[in-house]
């Protein structure tokens, strides 16, 4: 057992450095920030203990508060510089809808067009979410298109679709996933797995296309339809 924590704890650890460093490139003064909480903190807990003539106690508290208070601080942080690197980036949602959490079904790239706007697809309690991302104007009607294949084969099934970006009636990427989670829950467990199988038949737009999976080489353009 002992071997096994010792073996766990470097692991955490490393990964913390490698968020700080990753966070420190997009915010300079998380450091400094991080540390400043944490003394602030600390010293009013330990100010209030010498007012209640209970220092030590205080002292302790304030130690455990402190280090809550720069965890919070710096996961805050840590997301936003986060998105930040991921903004703008081609199949940033995909990244985000990912990660989403258990109950969804995602699939990323089921309709792209020649520019290279894409829209991805999760399926969960809520039904099916279609998420366009890339240029408005031409998403909208990506996602309209998407829309209608996928109400063919699903059609009572609850269908929304969202547009990633920062303009009115747009979903920031940051708020992709809590968008998905406050959606109400209209499908059983049972029911999803249906929608999943019914819309496997529609395949997805990289298994149609003769090309090489992984990421899309950037300037890659459509083949023309014939």
């Amino acid at each position: 057992m002992a071997r096994k924590e010792t073996s766990e704890n470097p692991g955490r650890l490393q990964q913390i450095a490698q968020t700080y460093k990753m966070t420190r490139r997009a915010d300079s003064k998380v450091g400094l920030v991080v540390a400043a909480v944490g003394i602030v903190t600390f010293g009013v807990v330990l100010a209030l203990g010498f007012l209640i003539d209970h220092p030590i106690y205080a002292g302790i508290l304030g130690l455990l508060f402190a280090f809550l208070a720069m965890a919070i601080v710096f996961g805050r942080r840590a997301e936003k510089a986060a998105f930040g690197q991921l903004e703008g980036q081609p199949g940033a949602a995909a990244a985000v809808l990912d990660n989403v959490g258990r109950g969804w079904t995602v699939t990323p790239a089921v309709a792209m067009n020649k520019s290279q706007d894409v829209v991805h697809r999760a399926v969960g309690k809520a039904g099916v979410v279609l998420v366009g991302e890339g240029n408005p104007n031409r998403v909208k009607a990506l996602l309209a298109a998407e829309k209608k294949k996928v109400a063919r084969v699903v059609f009572d099934v609850p269908i929304t679709d969202i547009i990633v970006g920062n303009e009115e009636g747009q979903v920031p990427l940051k708020k992709v996933r809590t968008t998905l989670l406050k959606l109400p829950r209209v499908l059983a467990g049972p029911k999803v797995t249906e929608v999943n199988d019914r819309l496997r038949s529609l395949g997805t737009l990289m298994s149609n296309m003769p090309i090489p999976k992984g990421p899309m080489p950037k300037g890659m353009r459509m083949p023309k339809g014939r």
